[in-house]
Order: structure tokens, then C-alpha cells, then sequence
């Protein structure tokens, strides 16, 4: 069974607004690297239809794109893309499923079939799957940012405190620092 891998972008005052942050070549060869780690990605309906509407245009070509924004696009686009979602149903970008079970069975059998684990990356789904106790790591590329607004990490509220285990810091020239923590097995 694989495990569940949450990551993300952060501020320092806990914003996850995909338009903040520092966007350079460190910061999207930390994320290809984490995606070329795992064996799926795992998105809400939200999520996909913003990654949808641009990144298979930076694949294909269509787009102006850095090095590493079009290393991250092609590898994007070869990658099993899983959607959560109760409101669509239909997904054309390659490689896409719909996630069609129940969210606690449907996201457990995704483990359970991808023994290289699964990589989120959506804020709201997130604190979903946080709240059934089915994500294992988690991984933020914190930016020395005050954003000053949100929306924030687990804006929705957890029933109860998270324990983790640091595995890794590490600071990236641009004044990101990625976390790299596993849940402590047991403890809430």
C-alpha cells in the first residue's frame, strides 16, 4: 500500500493562494521531483480544472514556459490524474479518472493500488481526507511570505490536533524552505 502525501504551498501566515509565493525553477523542481516520486496525483474538482485549463497547453507547446514549468507539464501529463469529485464526472485531459467511490473507500483503494504512494494537492481535499485520518506525510514548501489574507492550511478545521514527525528541512536559495513531516501512527 502506498501512502498518502499532501503537498503544498504555504506562507508563513498559513496562506495557500496558488498566486502567492515564489514561483522559480527551485520551486518547480521541488514539486516535479515529488510528483516523479509517487505513483498517482489526487486533486478536487477545483484543483483540476485550474491545473486543466493550463498546464496541458504548457505541455503541448502552446504556452511560453521555463524549463522546468515545461519538464513539470510533460511529466504532469504522463501522470495517472485522480479527481475527487461529486459534481463532475467527465474528464478528457490524459490520463485523468474520475475518483468514483466514496471518499474514504475511494481514496483507500487508491493506496491500497499504488504502492509508489499518491501525491495531493488540493488545500480543501485535504482537510477532508485529514479529518478520515488518511493522509500519512506531508509535505510544504514554506515561503518567507506574509500574505495578510487566504485562503489558509486547513481553513476548515480538524476535529483535534495533528502530532507529526519532522523527517526533513531543507532551505532552497530562494528563501523557500521545504518541511518534510510523517503523522506519528496512533496520535491525533
Amino acid at each position: 500500500m502506498g501512502m498518502l502525501t499532501f503537498a503544498f504551498n504555504v506562507t508563513l501566515d498559513g496562506c495557500v493562494d496558488h498566486r502567492e509565493g515564489i514561483v522559480n525553477e527551485e520551486t518547480h523542481a521541488f514539486f516535479t521531483r515529488l510528483m516523479d516520486e509517487c505513483g498517482a496525483m489526487l486533486w478536487g474538482r477545483v484543483t483540476y480544472e485550474m491545473m486543466e485549463a493550463y498546464w496541458p497547453a504548457v505541455a503541448r507547446g502552446d504556452v511560453d514556459a521555463s524549463p522546468a514549468m515545461r519538464e513539470w507539464a510533460v511529466k504532469l501529463q504522463a501522470k495517472p490524474k485522480y479527481v475527487a469529485s461529486s459534481t463532475r464526472k467527465d474528464y478528457p485531459w490524459t490520463n485523468s479518472h474520475h475518483l468514483a467511490d466514496e471518499l474514504r473507500a475511494g481514496v483507500q483503494k487508491l493506496k491500497n493500488a499504488t504502492p509508489d504512494g499518491v501525491l495531493l494537492g488540493s488545500g480543501r481535499l485535504a482537510t477532508e481526507l485529514d479529518r478520515l485520518n488518511l493522509i500519512d506525510e506531508y509535505q510544504f514548501l514554506v515561503h518567507p511570505i506574509i500574505a495578510g489574507h487566504g485562503p489558509t492550511l486547513f481553513e476548515g478545521g480538524l476535529p483535534g490536533s495533528r502530532r507529526l514527525e519532522l523527517i526533513s528541512a531543507k532551505p532552497l536559495r530562494g528563501g523557500a524552505v521545504a518541511m518534510h513531516y510523517r503523522r506519528v501512527p496512533g496520535l491525533l
